[in-house]
């Protein structure tokens, strides 16, 4: 049976959300951390010539008179007013107002005024004698060099950050410092190119020994004078050959901590020091002595070694208490500062411009105003999301953690307004300085359990009060998990045990038989 096909129009009405670009850079530009965001800002100024930096700090724009500070504003746009309540009058000053951004004007007597001054610099520098500077000036820099007032602002040698040796490197330094012959040296690197991390050799020797071509027996020499680098017990093949090492680095290699590593490491690691004294025929307060030592070796020697640079936390708000109530002030000084650029505003104005020309300034201008508004915008919605979190959770600040309340993002969200989803944004990788510390805007919004006398209690608050518990036990006989839960009970929270060890494990506390020491 054929079918026919057949060509018609069919028009419907329909609306539909559509995310322009523009859109999706005030999502992107909200989300971002305040290093992402100061990525991003440089690479806009490094490809838009309608975008200049504000290099002027807000100190030095408080200090302006009014007229310096009006002629110097009309050479460019500057970035909106932060919302930022407690320093309105100084936020005007430092960014302007949108209706600068409407009527920005020519800056002809800056001009004429930076010519001046630039002339007469170098009338000043044709009148120095050269001679008499040359012969007086001091090449000691200590007694010559004038003091910077910019001095107290540069980072100080000990702050500037340097790259940490790896381990690699480290082994490395001591292969070529020993005494090893050039054959030796040249096993000695294929092993320390196969270590891990964690200071280990996972890689079989006589894998290497096929890699190098020669016998394993020779790979296992050069291999027990790599053990004896630096830091003791790298190079381990186990967790018991390493530990071992460490212990005959500290001359231990016949004591009873070293037996027990040897013969009874799986009766140590569930501490069933009971069996194991039974076994040697020694004391359970002796071996409870030993297991001490064995705790204070280090089961990873790479640990200190290379891993990833540390990363610094900058806070985007700040909140203070003054008085009684609690004041929230953004972090102006991590924000990249932006204005549009007055000279190519002028470009854009002359009428003796190409048409091209004058159709990619436009089309870059757009774009400059749309990442000036959102970074203004996200200024905007960071502060008003701490200051509903300030609100809902006063106890915290004044208290502490332990009076951390549920929060959802809903509840934000209805206070200010605003979608779920941009709460969650707007608190993604954001930090806040607070009385109680250093923390994370997605840190105040915690999950709830129900508390004996109907209210709901905070999981950190929960996690806060097991870790005290847990801090405050009897190392000889700690506390269970029932245990805990029972005492939490008492506190008027009521959680199930098994709720009990979720929190523990998530805060990386062993179970009560693996907190167990003896003696």
């Amino acid at each position: 049976m054929a079918m026919d096909i057949k060509l018609g129009q069919d028009l419907r009405l329909r609306q539909q959300l559509v995310m322009t670009p523009q859109l999706q850079q005030a999502i992107k530009i909200l989300q971002l951390s305040l290093p992402e965001l100061e990525s991003i800002v440089q690479t806009e100024l490094e490809q838009n010539p309608m975008l200049e930096p504000l290099d002027q700090s807000p100190a030095e724009a408080a200090g302006e008179s009014e007229p310096d500070r009006e002629v110097a504003e009309s050479d460019g746009e500057p970035l909106p007013p932060e919302p930022d309540g407690s320093a309105t009058s100084d936020a005007d000053d430092e960014w302007g107002t949108d209706a600068r951004e409407e009527k920005a004007a020519p800056a002809v007597e800056v001009e004429a005024r930076d010519a001046a001054i630039e002339i007469k610099e170098l009338n000043n520098l044709e009148k120095l004698d050269w001679r008499e500077y040359l012969e007086t000036y001091s090449n000691n820099w200590q007694e010559s060099a004038p003091s910077d007032p910019d001095d107290d602002h540069r980072s100080a040698l000990e702050n500037t950050p340097i790259r940490r040796s790896s381990l690699e490197d480290h082994m490395m330094w001591q292969l070529r410092m020993s005494s090893l012959a050039e054959a030796d040296q040249r096993i000695g690197a294929t092993i320390i190119y196969n270590l891990d991390n964690d200071g280990y050799l996972e890689t079989p020797v006589e894998e290497l020994a096929a890699q190098l071509e020669i016998e394993p027996a020779e790979v296992e020499r050069v291999l027990m004078r790599v053990q004896r680098f630096d830091p003791p017990g790298v190079a381990a093949r186990d967790l018991r050959e390493c530990l071992l090492a460490q212990l005959q680095n500290l001359g231990m290699e016949e004591s009873l901590a070293a037996r027990m590593v040897k013969n009874h490491l799986d009766l140590l690691e569930k501490h069933r020091y009971a069996e194991i004294a039974k076994i040697l025929g020694v004391t359970i307060e002796t071996v409870g002595q030993a297991a001490k030592v064995i705790s204070e070796l280090e089961p990873k020697p790479g640990r200190d070694y290379g891993g990833e640079e540390p990363t610094y936390v900058v806070p985007d708000v700040y909140i203070h208490k003054v008085g009684e109530e609690y004041v929230v002030t953004l972090n102006r000084d991590a924000v990249p500062r932006l204005r549009l650029a007055g000279y190519y505003q002028r470009v854009l104005n002359d009428v003796d411009v190409a048409a091209e020309t004058r159709e990619y300034l436009q089309e870059r201008l757009r774009s400059a105003r749309w990442l000036v508004k959102s970074i203004y915008q996200r200024q905007q919605t960071i502060f008003k999301v701490a200051t509903s979190i300030v609100k809902f959770q006063r106890a915290f600040f004044d208290h502490g953690i332990s009076l951390l309340r549920p929060l959802v993002l809903k509840d934000v969200a209805e206070d200010i307004g605003m979608h779920e989803s941009t709460i969650s944004r707007a608190t993604a990788n954001k930090y806040a300085h607070t009385p109680q510390g250093i923390f994370e805007l997605k840190f105040f919004f915690t999950s709830g359990v129900k508390g004996a006398s109907g209210e709901d209690v905070s999981a950190e608050t929960v996690k806060e009060h097991i870790r005290a518990l847990v801090g405050g036990e009897t190392r000889s006989n700690p506390l269970s998990d029932q245990a805990i839960a029972e005492m939490l009970k008492a506190r008027q929270i009521n959680i199930a045990r098994r709720t009990v060890a979720k929190y523990r494990q998530a805060m990386g506390i062993l179970p009560s038989a693996n907190r167990k020491q003896v003696g």
